[in-house]
């Protein structure tokens, strides 16, 4: 029952309040003085549903896209420990713990980096690029345990998935969907309650007393919780919505034996 709370209160915020008492004030004062109109509602999909609606899409296109890199380098990453557990012969348990210590600092550093502000990427970047330069030099070192040539150049390139994996990923983190589409949004999702203050106005006059402010209400509501599930899923890695993606280092780490 909580967490079904929670969600509600992702969609439901005080931008939804804002927008409904702006809503219900326009119906108000127009009410009162007798003006009324009859919009076309068309241009309420056109303005307003249709762009976010867009955007919600692009937006869940490119969280599905995060999570099939994040899986890559999950699948890569058990790969490399998979080429140390069977490609050596008798490998020594010291080789097995050196190298859970670097897939763990490059998860970790991974979490650090998408769960920070875009502006302090190339702060926290470094230490991924770390982590990625000790693997190298890891592989290159099972050479000397007998690894062979061919199954040491098959580890690098289970490295250099890896790397692209997380490259695509900082660049979903990086960029998002078009500001200026989201900026057009905010706009007219604050004007079109209040301009449609005179229709809300001329759509009542067959209500019951009482129910004249539900159509705004459920208007504002509607748009801002649509508003609200795109900005949730803008950035998959924030840690604020249901659907965000998770990094689960301890669970990774813990699964690889």
């Amino acid at each position: 029952m909580l967490k079904y709370l929670l969600r509600i209160v992702l969609i439901i915020n005080w931008k939804t309040f804002l927008i409904t008492f702006l809503a219900i004030t326009s119906t108000a004062i127009c009410l009162h003085y007798d003006i009324k109109a009859d919009f076309p509602l068309t241009l309420i999909g056109t303005a307003i549903v249709f762009p976010i609606v867009f955007s919600i899409g692009g937006a869940y296109k490119r969280r599905e896209v995060a999570l099939d890199e994040y899986g890559s380098i999950k699948a890569h990453g058990r790969a490399l420990f998979f080429a140390v557990s069977h490609w050596l012969e008798n490998p020594p348990e010291e080789l097995k713990t050196e190298l859970k210590g670097h897939l763990e600092s490059l998860m970790n550093s991974c979490r650090e980096i998408f769960t920070q502000p875009v502006d302090r990427l190339e702060e926290y970047e470094k230490n991924v690029y770390a982590d990625f330069h000790s693997l190298s030099v890891f592989i290159k070192s099972m050479r000397s345990h007998g690894l062979p040539s061919g199954e040491a150049s098959r580890s690098n390139q289970f490295l250099s998935k890896m790397m692209i994996s997380f490259e695509r990923i900082k660049h979903i983190y990086q960029y998002r969907t078009p500001r200026t589409l989201r900026t057009y949004s905010d706009i007219f999702i604050v004007i079109l309650p209040i301009i449609y203050g005179p229709h809300f106005a001329e759509s009542v006059t067959s209500y019951s007393y009482g129910l004249q402010f539900a159509v705004p209400v459920l208007f504002s509501v509607i748009l801002v919780a649509l508003d609200n599930i795109q900005s949730h899923l803008e950035n998959p890695f924030d840690q604020q919505g249901e659907d965000d993606v998770h990094i689960n280092v301890e669970k990774f780490i813990r699964n690889l034996e």
